[in-house]
């Protein structure tokens, strides 16, 4: 089955917060929060891309955003990669990973420097992000940060989330 992924449009939030509910329910690192997560920085305007992928019949069966970061030494705008969202039926099939090159690519594009993620470095390495460097978070989150540098010198030192992670 084929899917496109598109730029979240009004009327798909029920989905996206449906489909990442479900997506987080059985997932033992999960504490529920990454529906309300997606929501509030929607809300806050920090949901600066929002890609959903849907299948042929324009159901929304993926998600993933990126909201802006702050970095005390980094040479330009870097995002947070958070979450990536896939329905549970469709999860291993290659949607995530779609999801996540389409999001960097459109990222790159729009000039961004970096991007930074808390999740299993198994995962993400494929996708060029690495535990090896110079930056801590100043949330109490899951020590588990990586980030992916996609142009001028790797970032250091703190770095701060947009207000929705608490």
């Amino acid at each position: 089955m084929q899917i496109s992924i598109r730029q979240e449009r009004p009327g798909d939030e029920r989905a996206i917060r449906t489909l990442t509910d479900a997506a987080f329910k059985d997932m033992p690192f999960s504490d529920g929060d990454e529906g309300p997560l997606v929501e509030k920085l929607r809300e806050d305007g920090d949901l600066v891309l929002s890609l959903v992928a849907v299948d042929e019949g324009g159901k929304v069966v993926g998600h993933i955003g990126f909201s802006p970061i702050t970095i005390e030494q980094s040479g330009g705008p870097w995002f947070q990669l958070s979450p990536v969202s896939v329905i549970p039926p469709r999860q291993h099939s290659g949607i995530g990973s779609a999801l996540i090159e389409e999001g960097v690519r459109q990222m790159t594009e729009r000039g961004a420097h970096g991007i930074a993620l808390v999740g299993n470095p198994a995962y993400y390495y494929r996708f060029g992000f690495t535990l090896e460097h110079g930056v801590t978070l100043s949330q109490q989150m899951n020590p588990v940060l990586q980030i992916k540098t996609l142009q001028g010198d790797p970032p250091s030192g703190q770095l701060t989330l947009a207000p929705a992670f608490g």
